[in-house]
């Protein structure tokens, strides 16, 4: 398991707690907090706007772990450097964020484990945890743990009292959680007796042992190397070096010793008043120790040997090792335990196969028994008529006596019904042989049976796999169905609504045509009174032939202005309601034109407008009866006449 591996399990925590709905997603503010965070404890530089850019196709709303990873990958997890900063700051960032959500234990209980001690046994687990989403412990490595802390404590451990917990189903198959976790260490089960700092400092030994890669830690005597006089020192052993304190609080560091595969270490005889003592040699120096008895010395030159024998190898955690062997182990013994099940099954059905037979075979002789049986009645009855012939012969031959002749004829005939019989038994021994081969056959028709009905249990599984796949084209069919159903249902919906429209068209169709009809009838009346309209033409062009002349510079031009208002109004009490509407369609817009350019203009080429008034009655003329032509001269007249004036 690399960094990498063990910061993602701390970050995993932290992402979770963030998602208070448990939808799997996380809002990017929050997201952005979380990511300065970490650089801040990775020792790394953050950069502020390279979440936004990461997730600028991506503003509907809150980010996925699976969108997150990415990010967290390239600008976060990228950049770190291993040694440049302390992991346990991580988990601790990570450890507050969920803890405030998932840790809620009974504050009142005696039996409730300082929050330091919970967060190194949140350590624990994540390192022992399997390598996998969401993180669990297995039953093996929890007992593990258990068991190190208990001797750790200096007692054994009592696998009774969780042996109902160990045994459900669910921990048996997905595993414990580390919430369960400290729930049942918070209950009371492995620490009731025991005093609370023994416990804690339990705790801190198995946690610097595991996750801090101690592989021992205690005092020793060692010698100077300048004043060569001996003073004690805390030794802590890891699988890269050998530091020395002054203390056992590991403050103050007085040397910090490389292990590599050039080193060596070395049993020393006892001198200079120190006993148990050896030596730890490397390229540049050799360095003297003494242990307070021989079992410490045993324990620190074989734990020596094991830290530079994992240098060697290239491990850097002996218990990230030991953790890999658990594992395969594990893996092992399941598959053991498999292939024990397998081979018990198969043992199983040869078992069951073999009392088939058997009670197959019972039958089989039961058959032959029967079958004896009738050939032992066959042949007692073929004894007693035996029998009784001898009797009838033994008749016949005291009759013989007396008529030899029929005698003789008779014993001829029994002769023939004698060798008869020696054939009927030919025939009964024969018949046996085929019973027998029957038999045979019968066993090995049995046989092919079984094996046909094996073959037959595959083809109805092949056919029960078609048999779904045909429910499932079903289900497509008829939702196809349903929709096109749906769709037809809409067709004829608009269907309806376009007969709807067709019928309203028709009806406004009557309906035009029926004010077509008017209208004509209008047309009629009006070509009629354009009839007797003409009658007033000559006047009508006297009227526009005075207007037509031209205005004197002392005349007024609202004064001819004027005069054209009642040549108008003239016009409109002769001719028809068509033309009159027409004129005071002119009017209404002609005449505020003039009045307009009148206030612009002293003089005004009246004698034109009046040229075009005169074009238009010619033109009108013309139009005669036809509406159409006439609608269209009412809209060119006044558009020609404001070209005229402009």
């Amino acid at each position: 398991m690399d960094l990498r591996s063990e910061l993602l399990k701390s970050i995993w925590y932290g992402f979770t707690a963030l998602d208070l709905e448990k939808s799997g997603k996380v809002s990017k503010s929050q997201l952005k907090v979380l990511s300065h965070n970490l650089c801040t404890v990775l020792a790394i530089p953050h950069d502020p706007v390279a979440l936004e850019e990461h997730f600028r196709d991506d503003d509907d709303g809150p980010v996925s772990s699976q969108g997150y990873m990415p990010y967290l990958n390239k600008y976060i997890l990228d950049k770190v450097i291993e040694g440049s900063f302390d992991k346990e700051n991580v988990d601790e960032l990570c450890w507050t964020l969920t803890a405030k959500k998932n840790y809620q234990p009974d504050r009142n209980s005696s039996t409730l484990l300082p929050e330091r001690d919970a967060f190194r046994l949140w350590c624990l687990f994540n390192f022992l945890s399997e390598d996998k989403y969401p993180l669990v412990m297995v039953p093996d490595e929890v007992e593990y743990l258990l068991k190190k802390v208990c001797m750790s404590m200096s007692i054994e451990f009592n696998y009774v009292e969780l042996e109902d917990f160990f045994s459900q189903d669910s921990v048996q198959q997905s595993g414990i959680t580390v919430w369960v976790f400290l729930e049942m260490m918070n209950s009371g089960k492995i620490t009731r007796g025991i005093d609370k700092s023994i416990v804690s400092m339990a705790i801190e030994e198995v946690y610097r042992e595991i996750v801090g890669d101690v592989l021992k830690e205690g005092y020793l005597w060692k010698k100077g190397q300048l004043r060569r006089n001996w003073k004690e020192r805390w030794f802590t052993l890891r699988p890269s070096n050998l530091a020395y304190y002054t203390g056992e609080d590991r403050k103050d560091c007085q040397g910090n010793i490389a292990l590599d595969g050039n080193c060596c270490v070395e049993v020393l005889p006892d001198r200079d008043g120190k006993r148990c003592m050896f030596c730890l040699k490397t390229l540049s120096k050799t360095y003297e120790m003494s242990a307070s008895d021989t079992k410490q010395r045993q324990e620190w030159t074989t734990a020596i040997q094991t830290a530079i024998r994992l240098h060697t190898e290239g491990k850097t955690s002996l218990h990230k090792d030991l953790k890999l062997k658990r594992r395969e182990q594990r893996e092992q013994r399941e598959k053991r335990r498999q292939a024990k099940e397998e081979e018990l099954q198969r043992l199983r059905a040869l078992q069951e196969e073999r009392e088939r037979k058997l009670a197959e075979l019972e039958l089989l002789k039961e058959a032959q028994k029967q079958a004896q049986t009738l050939l032992e009645q066959d042949e007692q009855r073929r004894r007693q008529q035996h029998e009784q012939l001898q009797k009838a012969l033994e008749v016949q031959l005291r009759e013989a006596e007396e008529a030899r002749v029929s005698m003789q004829a008779e014993m001829a005939l029994k002769e023939e019904e004698a060798e008869r019989q020696r054939k009927r038994i030919q025939e009964l021994e024969e018949m046996q042989k085929r019973l027998e081969e029957a038999l045979q056959q019968e066993i090995k028709a049995r046989l092919d049976e079984e094996a046909f009905r094996y073959a037959q249990a595959g083809l109805l599984a092949e056919e029960e796999e078609k048999m779904k796949a045909l429910m499932a084209l079903q289900e497509e069919q008829e939702e196809y169905i349903l929709k096109t159903q749906r769709e037809k249902q809409e067709l004829k919906q608009e269907m309806e609504a376009k007969t709807r429209a067709l019928d309203e068209a028709q009806r406004q169709l009557e309906e035009v045509r029926a004010n077509r009809h008017r209208v004509d009838q209008d047309v009629v009346a009006a070509q009629r009174k354009l009839r007797q309209a003409s009658t007033n033409v000559k006047h009508w062009n006297v009227q526009m032939n005075r207007l037509m002349r031209p205005i004197g510079p002392g005349g007024t031009y609202h004064s001819h202005l004027t005069n054209i208002i009642s040549s108008f109004n003239l016009l409109t009490t002769t001719l028809s309601p068509v033309l009159h509407f027409a004129l005071y369609s002119i009017q209404m817009t002609v005449i505020p034109e003039l009045f307009v350019l009148s206030t612009k203009f002293k003089q005004h080429p009246k004698a034109e407008i009046l040229s075009f008034l005169t074009l238009y009655n010619t033109l009108w003329q013309r139009c005669g009866d036809s509406i159409t032509s006439r609608k269209e001269l009412l809209q060119w007249l006044p558009h020609r006449l404001k070209n005229a004036w402009k």
